[in-house]
């Protein structure tokens, strides 16, 4: 008796083992060989979960110990075609396809969710294939009549389909179906036809406002999908823009997450590189508030040593120089070797440029950086102080004072910091002008205000001057 019940007991917990893991089972007529691999979406790209040689009777199997996390899975097979599937609580799922067709010749079961999955799938194709019909024969229609009845053909299939995912999501409104057709929805339009400037800008908020409807941040199935990473870049780089709205949105979308590991992870990784080198001025605050806030607070613990020893050192590389902030002082000497700090330049604007007289782009730039002191920004308040960026010794200094002389520089303040006084900062563990005003490459221009903070950087000379046509307006109307 008790070997009996030793024996039902390792049953039971091999049985719960089993049930803690997933098995995907997969018949496929026409493969009698060649590798197959179990993928899962992750944004663009596909990545490989496992994979499995399929054996002479027309059958793979992928398994594993560990639960596969939710989300839309790709059976990628030999022929590269491939077979798209769900993945939810569910984790035993059984493919039976032909070759023939891989469409309506696919049967899955095992999950109640690729049973409306696949009732889709086939609905869609068929009315798409309808649909392109009809494009196709508008674009080759010879007569009015026939191009009416055609786009009115195609109109029909599209809003069939259209029904059909409604229909998906109001019957059957706790399917994974429904909850990915609610993602993958456009933002609605509040006017189709704007015509005056303030009905584009409330269309634009509107839209805004109802980007994210139908996705839920507490749901790690969606990092899983085609479609996330797309809607994610997309909001981003045209609609959240302004630095300090996308930090309030960030911390929002975070604060979801908490409670879905794998979203949280991925949110935290993405906006890191997505902030690391922004695309829009300003925006290096979001990275350094993603360190102070997140990362140094050890909540990305996933990233190894390496990788947080990059994020940090790229953090304090803009610490001290983000818009709005009080720029560091320059304790710099000229070219007569008297002390020239930053502070010491009074003026309504400062230029700070940071230039080489050996670097190819600044022999083009900078002469034109003076054309346009010149010729405009000098008689508006604007006054520059030139950095030296290469450490001094005596032929970049006679290279120096010979490229200021030749293009007649003679109206800047030209300044440099010798090797000692670059030692001596070094010993005063002082961090460097390169890294005050993250330095790495030339010409690099930053524009101040009259109390010394940076209202501009690393902009081309035509932004430059945008810019500070843009500062002197707004001075003026105040």
């Amino acid at each position: 008796m008790k070997k009996i019940i030793a024996f039902i007991s390792v049953f039971i917990l091999c049985q719960i083992v089993l049930a803690q893991g997933f098995v995907v089972n997969v018949q496929a007529k026409g493969y009698k060989s060649g590798l197959s691999y179990l993928t899962y979406y992750s944004g663009n790209n596909l990545n490989i979960q496992d994979s499995a040689l399929f054996k002479s009777n027309g059958t793979v199997t992928f398994s594993g110990k560990n639960k596969l996390l939710g989300g839309i899975y790709v059976l990628v097979l030999p022929d590269r075609r491939r077979i798209d599937f769900l993945v939810d609580k569910e984790q035993k799922i059984n493919i039976k396809t032909d070759s023939s067709d891989l469409v309506f010749k696919t049967v899955i079961t095992g999950s109640k969710e690729n049973i409306i999955y696949q009732q889709y799938q086939k609905y869609i194709t068929t009315k798409g294939r309808l649909r392109d019909a009809e494009r196709k024969a508008y674009t080759q229609a010879k007569t009015k009549a026939d191009s009416v009845l055609h786009e009115k053909n195609y109109n029909t299939h599209s809003d069939a389909m259209n029904t059909y995912r409604e229909g998906i999501i109001k019957n059957q409104p706790q399917s994974m179906m429904a909850t990915l057709l609610l993602a993958m929805k456009e933002p609605p339009v509040l006017m189709q036809n704007p015509v005056s400037k303030e009905d584009t800008i409330n269309n634009f908020y509107y839209y805004k406002k109802h980007y994210w409807d139908g996705i839920s941040f507490m749901d790690d199935r969606i990092i899983r999908t085609p479609f996330f990473l797309p809607k994610l870049q997309r909001y981003y780089s045209d609609v959240e823009i302004n630095a300090d709205s996308v930090i309030r949105d960030i911390d929002y979308k975070l604060l979801l997450a908490r409670n879905s590991p794998e979203l949280y992870k991925y949110l935290l990784n993405w906006f890191t590189d997505f902030y690391i080198n922004p695309k829009y001025m300003g925006q290096d605050a979001v990275f350094v508030h993603l360190f102070n806030n997140y990362h140094s607070k050890g909540a990305s613990f996933w990233l190894n040593e390496k990788q947080m020893e990059a994020v940090s050192r790229r953090a304090y590389m803009l610490m001290s120089n983000l818009i709005g902030e009080q720029a560091a002082n320059l304790e710099m000497i000229d070219a007569n070797d008297k002390p020239s700090p930053l502070y010491n330049v009074n003026a309504d604007f400062t230029l700070i440029c940071f230039w080489d007289p050996n670097c190819g782009h600044c022999k083009t730039e900078i002469p034109r950086v003076d054309s346009i002191y010149k010729a405009n920004w000098k008689a508006k308040g604007v006054k520059i102080y030139a950095v030296l960026t290469p450490e001094n010794d005596n032929n970049v200094k006679t290279e120096w004072q010979k490229f200021i002389n030749d293009n007649n520089l003679t109206e800047w303040t030209h300044v440099y910091q010798t090797k000692a006084m670059a030692d001596a900062d070094n010993a005063a563990q002082k961090p460097s002008f390169r890294q005050l005003y993250d330095i790495t490459s030339t010409p690099i221009l930053y524009l101040l205000d009259k109390d010394k903070r940076i209202i501009g950087k690393k902009l081309t000379i035509l932004q430059l001057n945008e810019l500070l046509e843009a500062k002197l307006k707004t001075k003026t109307q105040n």
